[in-house]
């Protein structure tokens, strides 16, 4: 599955396709990939390389994500960055996509995953 429109109406990827996204990305930036957990979920496990921010700040801190490069939301398992990706989608981001079964499926795919506290800089948007 490369990309599809989940019941709300918001794209959506599987956990493969955000991997070879991330890994090969087409022309143009490399997409961001969000997890929108509490921090204490991160700190359990999370796919390498991850934004973190937690639905809790979300309406606060999303326009710190930029808009002209492609967002992938993941969260536990799929819900939470579902809902964040159509908040994006309303206000106005225009390549925000959902990762279908979130973390849960990203570990259970076999992708690379860091556990334990966040290094230093570690979950902070990259500087441009």
């Amino acid at each position: 599955m490369t990309g599809r429109l989940d019941p709300g109406g918001v794209p959506t990827i599987d956990v493969k396709e955000a991997d070879r996204r991330r890994r090969t990305p087409a022309d143009g930036p490399r997409p961001l990939l969000v997890d929108v957990r509490e921090l204490d979920e991160v700190v359990a496990v999370r796919a390498e390389d991850v934004v973190v921010i937690p639905m809790s700040q979300f309406a606060l801190r999303y326009r710190e994500l930029p808009n002209d490069q492609p967002l992938m939301l993941i969260c536990a398992s799929g819900g939470r960055s579902a809902m964040a990706a159509a908040f994006l989608a309303t206000n106005g981001y225009r390549d925000a996509v959902n990762v279908a079964g979130g973390t849960h499926a990203w570990e259970r795919g076999g992708l690379p995953v860091r556990r334990g506290p966040l290094a230093h800089g570690e979950g902070e948007l990259p500087t441009r």
